[in-house]
């Protein structure tokens, strides 16, 4: 590997620190205006520190950032459905991981494509016909519906990501399975599986962030009070208070992000040897 010159490397420690810049600043603005009671309206200055710190706006939030439901009834609405989006998306998408990882058969590669068409493909441009075929079945206004649509949505990524953790995979190991008796479904959950583990909880990461994080089709689709999710939420919280109080929001967008970055602190080992799977082809 060729050694940066010193001038080269301070160009890049300082195109590190202006990206580190961009990312922290927004960050650490939001949990300013989030602590500091002296915020009314819009924002007019960045302050590093809160001018008068408080935790009412974070009460306020806790106790009721929907009209009719608390913040931990967002929370579990939230969670189920994006844990659920998970689950579908990896279990059925598993399988045709492994297939397009394993099989060979007419219009694989066209299937790959169709996938990757998928994963590109915004979710608004399909709200009309999710939104006849849902009305249709009498799915449309409940947490399940919008649970499969959002297992839909993330499949696509999922089954790729999980079609490169199956191919990196050996498949001498797989061979020594069936030598040993093992049948093909018996080496596919034994073996290929666990030894894909991590990338499969990527994936299942993935699909659960946009589970969770998604506005656009639950707020079209939900119209019951009991059936807000967290994301809907911050928006009638929008409504309720308007501009007077940009704290409300932020101290919201803080509360629903802490549960995203304690699984990222507690599964960080594991996901970054599950990004890192199959990323070298020997």
């Amino acid at each position: 590997m060729r050694k940066l010159k010193w001038w080269q490397q301070l160009w890049y420690q300082l195109g590190f620190v202006l990206i580190a810049l961009f990312v922290i600043v927004p960050i650490w603005g939001m949990a300013q205006m989030a602590f500091d009671a002296s915020v009314r309206g819009w924002p007019t200055e960045f302050r590093l520190i809160p001018r008068e710190f408080t935790l009412d706006v974070f009460r306020a939030v806790w106790e009721r950032p929907a009209q009719t439901l608390s913040f931990l009834g967002t929370l579990q609405n939230s969670l189920f459905v994006a844990g659920g989006a998970a689950l579908i998306a990896v279990s059925f998408g598993a399988s045709l991981a492994y297939a397009f990882a394993r099989l060979r058969f007419p219009g694989q590669q066209i299937g790959l494509f169709a996938l990757l068409l998928g994963a590109l493909l915004p979710p608004v441009a399909l709200m009309t016909p999710l939104y006849i075929l849902l009305s249709a079945v009498g799915l449309r206004t409940t947490l399940v519906g919008i649970m499969i649509v959002y297992a839909a949505i993330s499949m696509p990524l999922c089954v790729w990501n999980m079609r490169a953790a199956f191919q990196a995979v050996p498949k001498e190991i797989e061979e020594a399975a069936f030598i040993d008796g093992a049948t093909a479904w018996q080496t596919f959950w034994r073996v290929t599986l666990r030894l894909a583990m991590p990338s499969i909880g990527v994936a299942a990461l993935i699909a659960f962030l946009i589970g969770y994080s998604e506005f656009a089709i639950g707020w079209l689709f939900v119209d019951k009070p009991g059936n807000v999710t967290l994301a809907m939420a911050i928006s009638n919280l929008q409504r309720q208070i308007g501009t007077a109080s940009w704290s409300h929001l932020a101290a919201a967008a803080i509360m629903m992000s802490l549960p995203v970055v304690i699984v990222f602190v507690v599964l960080q080992k594991y996901l970054l040897r599950g990004s890192l799977f199959g990323a070298v082809d020997e």
